[in-house]
């Protein structure tokens, strides 16, 4: 069965950072409605490193869930959009992994990137999304931890392929944070 994106763009007029993972999780995995919903996945805990250096910035331990209207405050504050490589997919397995994902259709990002004029860079979190934007650009993938620049359209965007925020994929999260940490010094947003 087709299942279909639940969530619109977020896209902050003043983002310099597009962050796309693959898609989200079914619903019965969210703690909040928003991206990066899932209680177990490391997104919002990688960020509270890398920007407050607490990695409990944006969770609420009591009720098992994030701070929505502060990430989304945040969010809006240092410039970054999110959303996901895929606004229709099929689930082969009934999972949130993304191997079990079998991508209907692609999200449009070039129309993504035309409504942020001052984008430098993309931010993919995840094997699926990097596979995704690579073949849609026909670049070569970067290392985890590193990015490629390929052009759209008179500017030069950077496309980096972070650690999955996940925490199946092998790797602490600390470890990712150092990751994530040193993108952000580049791109100028710390």
């Amino acid at each position: 069965m087709t299942e279909y994106h639940p969530l619109q763009p977020f896209l902050p007029e003043n983002a310099h950072v597009l962050m796309l993972g693959s898609f989200p999780p079914a619903k019965k995995r969210w703690c909040m409605d928003f991206f990066y919903p899932n209680y177990i996945n490391d997104m919002w805990r990688i960020m509270g490193l890398v920007f407050f250096h607490d990695k409990l910035h944006f969770v609420d331990e009591a009720q098992r869930t994030f701070r929505k209207t502060m990430i989304v405050e945040w969010l809006r504050q240092t410039g970054i959009a999110l959303y996901d490589t895929a606004t229709a997919v099929i689930r082969t397995k009934n999972t949130a992994s993304d191997k079990d994902l079998e991508v209907v259709e692609r999200t449009d990002v070039d129309a993504l990137l035309r409504e942020l004029p001052e984008c430098k860079a993309i931010v993919v979190t995840g094997q699926k999304a990097a596979d995704v934007l690579t073949g849609h650009y026909g670049i070569t993938q970067p290392k985890v931890g590193g990015y490629v620049p390929f052009p759209f359209e008179g500017r030069i965007i950077r496309l980096y392929r972070m650690p999955s925020s996940s925490r199946a994929y092998p790797m602490r999260l600390e470890q990712k944070a150092v990751f994530y940490e040193q993108m952000f010094n580049e791109l100028g947003l710390l």
